[in-house]
């Protein structure tokens, strides 16, 4: 056995200091991603706030298997349909918890599904529309058990 020397134990302890930063700057950089992920499939639009409804609880017992609900009023023609509809965990280890692409033969633009949620977090929908238009609904859920890192 290694005698542990005075420069190993700064070494140690160093790393560790460091492993203890490391959330914060990830969270950090996890912040400002999210702000650029809207961005990026907003392209410079600015989101409206009329068109969706997110529909998923205000406490999640189980973060592992969280019910969500998509809809959008939209005509759902040739003219003028939901092309796209990205769903972002702002807080998991990767944002984006699920995409659907639509086109007029889907009838609605509904969709439904269960995501993981890491714990209590904004979660957000992003229609992208034919025209090119961008809509969004935000809705906080506290998640008291489980999910995708604790």
């Amino acid at each position: 056995m290694q005698n542990v020397t005075r420069r190993h134990s700064f070494i140690i302890a160093a790393a560790m200091g460091l492993g203890a930063l490391a959330p914060r700057a990830a969270r950090a950089a996890a912040e400002t991603g999210i702000d650029d992920m809207i961005a990026k499939i907003a392209k410079g639009r600015r989101p409206g706030r009329s068109a969706v409804t997110l529909d998923l609880p205000e406490i999640a017992e189980n973060g592992n298997s969280v019910p969500i609900t998509v809809k959008v009023t939209s005509p759902m023609t040739e003219q003028l349909y939901v092309a796209r509809i990205v769903i972002i965990a702002e807080a998991n280890p990767t944002p984006t918890a699920a995409t659907f692409s639509l086109t007029p033969l889907s009838g609605r633009a509904e969709v439904s599904t269960r995501i993981r949620l890491a714990q209590t977090q904004t979660v957000s929908a992003i229609a992208e529309m034919s025209d090119g238009s961008i809509e969004m609904d935000k809705k906080t859920v506290k998640v008291t058990a489980g999910g995708c890192g604790g």
